[in-house]
């Protein structure tokens, strides 16, 4: 990864050693502990620059304190959401939509999609979401005693539902999950080309939905209207390509590090599978513990922000993983208590830009541990074997064998 220089207005002392890529335990790491290992920023001082802390090589400024991220992520005039992330690895410049837009426009594309993952519908969704989950489940449990979570079951589980929102059939679930894993987690000979893919792959189910209308997903995309027009083919692009990297990837490592979390100690599991009613509540503190994004936004003009100097063009990382580690936020934050209340946690980001699919998700995960934990019996991590977690702007669980012999 290329190190770009640390800008002449970034005070010396400012600096801080510290990646959410290059730092311990953020590359590959068998029975890693990526998010303990962020939280020793706690440590220091509210903000800091961290000279290389994007995909890119670019540093950041680094938001430690969750009111303060708070403040970024409600201040959309100072601090834009507006980075081309995904058309960046392409060469290109157009957003994702909505998380790459700002206000105003913003608030037109987020009222258009804001129903299609209301929790009224996803409840609506919910019997398929569940009987999904039973499927595979009872399909792990008649096999063996043994299955590897990432791939017999949080991937398969959580991409089907994806699959089934877009309209699309199951039997691409492995090609879908490995251009995922080469974008969001794979090396920059990796990353370009699985945009390009999945940015084709987009582009022809939208060109298809034009030319055959069905209920799905693209359908809607194709033909919905933003302030009294159509969409543009590139707006369409940015919302399929949204919809399209977050699907696949945040909702199955969450499911990975939960019942990672949950075969490590086995009191918990056994609460949980003897108190079901308690696996909602649970299921909030686990997403405190495990989230798995790192948002950033670009500074919009010169602030001076808790002492430090941010000017215009700056990026500023407000990573979720770091807010809920933040002891001024959260009594012991390192433990992971799930009679935890009043969890606040930042998982899904904050003010105008949080995260729309938040509802489907939290349903995903709360049913994939009820369904789990009623039909597997006590499992641990299989002897011999270790997950593998990492860093980066999304972390991640590449493998996680358990066994329940």
């Amino acid at each position: 990864m290329a190190k770009n220089p640390v800008p002449d207005h970034v005070p010396p002392e400012m600096v801080r050693d510290f990646s959410l890529f290059t730092s311990p335990g953020m590359s590959p790491t068998p029975n890693g502990d990526p998010h303990a290992a962020v939280a020793c920023v706690h440590a220091g001082p509210p903000i800091f620059y961290s000279p290389l802390n994007t995909r890119d090589g670019r540093g950041t400024w680094v938001i430690t304190r969750a009111s303060d991220q708070r403040r970024v992520l409600q201040d959309t005039e100072t601090f834009s959401s507006h980075r081309n992330i995904f058309a960046s690895a392409l060469g290109e410049s157009w957003p994702m939509i909505p998380l790459e837009l700002d206000p105003p426009s913003h608030g037109a594309f987020r009222s258009l999609l804001n129903p299609l993952l209301s929790p009224k519908r996803v409840s609506v969704l919910e019997p398929a979401v569940r009987e999904r989950a039973i499927r595979l489940i009872d399909g792990i449990a008649a096999s063996g005693t043994s299955c590897d979570v990432m791939k017999d079951f949080a991937f398969p589980f959580t991409v089907h539902i994806f699959l089934h929102l877009l309209g699309l059939p199951d039997d691409r679930i492995d090609t879908f999950v490995g251009w995922a894993r080469d974008l969001l987690h794979g090396d920059d000979t990796k990353r370009p080309p699985a945009a390009r893919t999945i940015v084709s792959f987009i582009d022809e189910l939208a060109a298809a939905r034009r030319e055959d209308l069905v209920d799905d997903f693209m359908t809607f995309i194709v033909q919905a209207q933003v302030e009294g027009r159509r969409l543009t083919k590139q707006e369409v692009r940015g919302v399929g390509v949204l919809v399209f990297v977050a699907g696949l990837d945040t909702v199955a490592a969450a499911i990975g590090f939960d019942l990672a979390y949950l075969a490590r100690n086995l009191k918990d599991q056994e609460l949980l599978r003897s108190e079901p009613n308690r696996i909602v509540l649970a299921a909030e503190e686990l997403l405190r513990a495990y989230p798995t994004v790192q948002l950033i936004r670009v500074a919009t003009k010169d602030i001076d922000f808790e002492g430090a100097p941010i000017r215009k063009g700056d990026y500023v990382s407000c990573a979720t993983m770091i807010a809920n580690r933040d002891p001024t936020e959260f009594e012991c934050p390192n433990t992971v208590d799930l009679a935890r209340e009043d969890n606040r946690h930042a998982t899904f980001g904050y003010g105008p830009h949080r995260c729309l699919g938040s509802h489907l998700a939290r349903r995903e995960i709360v049913i994939g541990l009820e369904e789990w934990l009623s039909r597997i019996p006590a499992f641990r991590i299989k002897n011999g074997t270790a997950p593998i977690t990492s860093g980066g702007h999304v972390f991640g669980i590449e493998n996680l064998i358990l066994d329940w012999s």
